[in-house]
């Protein structure tokens, strides 16, 4: 009987670390995702920034003249 009780707790004590290294390993898969995401959404806000930048200094079009008659 306490060597049954032994193997429960053995197995739960090694079912407890296995879940625990799992679940790091997802989450720190995760998290890099995330990061490499921000990069990109970063990179992407800096390149509209800067169209939006060419856009407002570009000086407006003046308008046509009529040819008199």
């Amino acid at each position: 009987m306490l060597e049954t009780i032994g193997w429960v707790y053995l197995g739960i004590f090694v079912g407890f670390v296995m879940g625990v290294l799992l679940i790091s390993i997802l989450a720190s898969s995760k998290q890099a995702d995330l990061e490499t995401e921000v990069i990109h959404l970063r990179a992407i806000r800096e390149t509209l920034k800067e169209e939006i930048l060419k856009l407002e200094k570009q000086p407006k079009p003046k308008p046509r003249r009529h040819r008199k008659r």
